[in-house]
């Protein structure tokens, strides 16, 4: 009998508010560098977004949260497993996710507010984040257990884990327990740097597919510009490397060859903010569908071009409808 869930979503499932700013805002009231992500906690989130004068967009998000929410949306059945809060902003991600055809059983609820993100866009389509983990940084290893993952193909889990590595060690071992394929979405430059110890034994023992963009395959490698070096390097530890690099498209490595991707280009770009999670959504569904790695790098460019000509990373259902149909007619 086949499995009721093609994937799991692992991750934190926090709520975007998201917000343009100019290069003058982030250096006067941001530290850290532009276009990467850190952890704050709640205060110093609503001190920036005091400072700030325009509008703000709120939309459910997270990195594997937009990856399930892709697949969801393309027709495979989907659910997640992270830990909600106990407030107006963990009701409404769940019921966000189960809107769009999600399974919301498997969510954790915690005794404390939602996970929050900010997602500040510059001019150049750049998006700076920071996240109080909220909720979501109270889920512990001893709430995971193979149960978690029963009836799924594959599991997705965005790199974010990598900040707690007892929880993503359990995440990977329970997950293996289930019979899952596992793919791990390196997910920031930042996040690379602070886990570069343990990645390469993570990578070869527990994970099929890795997902990064060109800042993270080289702050794992150090191998300057060569993005081929990149690929070849990340897939001879797990099988499947992708590494997208933005406007050039991207690569995708097995272990026998090399594709390159040709980008899916777009003339409104406005917001880089979920770019990479829709590209593994579509990659994702793409694989899971049984298609080769070619159409699998296609349909990620298509997805990954289309959020970025939004606000944030939800694209409207009339866009999904196009999609469906320009997806089921490759």
């Amino acid at each position: 009998m086949a499995n009721p869930f093609k994937l799991i979503g692992v991750g934190s499932p926090v709520v975007d508010t998201l917000a343009s700013v100019n290069d003058a805002f982030l250096a006067s009231h941001v530290p850290g560098a532009k276009g990467g992500m850190e952890l704050v906690d709640a205060a110093a989130l609503t001190t920036i977004i005091g400072e700030m004068d325009g509008p703000l967009v709120q939309a459910p998000g997270g990195s594997a949260g937009n990856t399930a929410v892709g697949v969801a949306q393309l027709g495979l059945p989907t659910t997640f497993l992270g830990k909600l809060g106990n407030d107006a902003n963990g009701t409404f991600y769940r019921d966000s996710f189960k809107a769009i055809g999600g399974d919301i059983s498997r969510f954790k609820v915690g005794s404390v507010s939602n996970g929050h993100c900010l997602s500040m866009v510059t001019p150049d389509s750049q998006r700076t984040m920071r996240t109080d983990l909220g909720a979501a940084m109270t889920l512990s290893p001893d709430e995971i257990s193979s149960e978690d993952f029963a009836g799924v193909d594959h599991a997705h889990i965005e790199g974010y884990l990598l900040f707690n590595r007892d929880l993503l060690y359990r995440v990977l071992e329970c997950a293996k327990q289930a019979g899952c394929t596992i793919s791990l979405d390196l997910a920031s430059f930042e996040v690379v740097g602070a886990a570069k110890d343990i990645l390469p034994d993570v990578l070869r023992d527990s994970v099929d597919i890795v997902f990064a963009n060109e800042d993270e395959a080289g702050a794992f490698t150090d191998m300057g510009n060569d993005y081929v070096g990149m690929a070849a390097q990340l897939s001879e530890l797990c099988g499947i490397a992708a590494v997208k690099l933005g406007k050039s498209g991207s690569l995708v490595q097995s272990s026998s060859q090399l594709h390159r991707i040709e980008p899916v280009v777009v003339d409104n770009a406005i917001d880089t903010t979920g770019a990479g999670d829709l590209w593994a959504a579509g990659f994702l569904y793409g694989w899971l569908s049984g298609k080769d790695l070619p159409t699998c790098g296609l349909y990620g460019s298509i997805l990954g071009a289309e959020v970025v000509q939004v606000m944030g990373g939800a694209i409207s259902e009339e866009r999904w409808e196009v999609i469906r149909k320009q997806l089921g007619g490759n």
